[in-house]
């Protein structure tokens, strides 16, 4: 959904750079079944806390919230929301620590999200919903990989040297949350169903596929055409 740069490009509703390379991304997965893994400690989190940061809302919430099971589609996208209220999708977000939760304090939703969550209101045929930043403590595994990429980085002689029990013991602090309540570590915000939205997301999602077939029959006759 990014805009293109060149203005003739935005007015004609045409793909930007960034929309084509993630079509070939899309487009190597569907032809070869070959994709690339990109894990990073923040997607680890984000996975192994899910159900956690699902329960932290849900008290905060005062709701009894589980985690949906069910993926949606339509003829333009497809989803799996996270949590289904009977009138509300929330769309969790789990922040790595302290310093990525807080700017969602001030900074404007992020436009991803922003339009994942109308494309999950559009698929449930919900009108309301709200993304959720939630601050779960990092997982104990992922604490100890830190620890051993700063045992490494500070190259001391052991894990018995004062300056890296020292270290651990602030890296570890910065990345649980035990002393700050609950109503500090979530951060809610509502999102209303824009028809306006749905409507530009089905046009892109046409401009995909014209790409997807376009680049198909040039890539299948590439050596012919040169």
């Amino acid at each position: 959904m990014t805009d293109p740069q060149s203005a003739a490009d935005k007015v004609a509703g045409n793909l930007s750079k960034t929309a084509k390379t993630e079509l070939i991304r899309v487009y190597i997965k569907e032809v070869y079944d070959r994709e690339k893994d990109i894990t990073t400690k923040q997607m680890t989190k984000g996975i192994v806390n899910e159900e956690q940061g699902i329960a932290m809302l849900g008290a905060y919430t005062k709701q009894e919230l589980s985690k949906n099971q069910e993926r949606y589609s339509n003829e333009w996208v497809t989803g799996h929301p996270d949590i289904l209220t009977q009138k509300m999708v929330y769309d969790t977000k789990l922040s790595y620590d302290l310093w990525t939760f807080l700017p969602n304090v001030t900074e404007p939703i992020d436009k991803g999200y922003l339009l994942q969550l109308q494309g999950y209101m559009w698929l449930t045929g919900r009108k309301k919903g709200a993304v959720a930043y939630v601050l779960t403590d990092c997982p104990q595994n992922i604490i100890e990989r830190e620890k051993m990429y700063l045992l490494k980085r500070m190259d001391v002689i052991s894990e018995e040297s004062p300056e890296y029990i020292e270290a651990a013991a602030g890296l570890e602090i910065n990345l649980i949350y035990p002393d700050i309540p609950l109503n500090e570590k979530i951060l809610i915000i509502p999102v209303e169903y824009d028809e306006e939205i749905v409507e530009k997301i089905k046009a892109k999602v046409e401009k995909c596929r014209e790409y997807l077939q376009e680049f198909s029959e040039k890539h299948l006759n590439f050596n012919k055409i040169i």
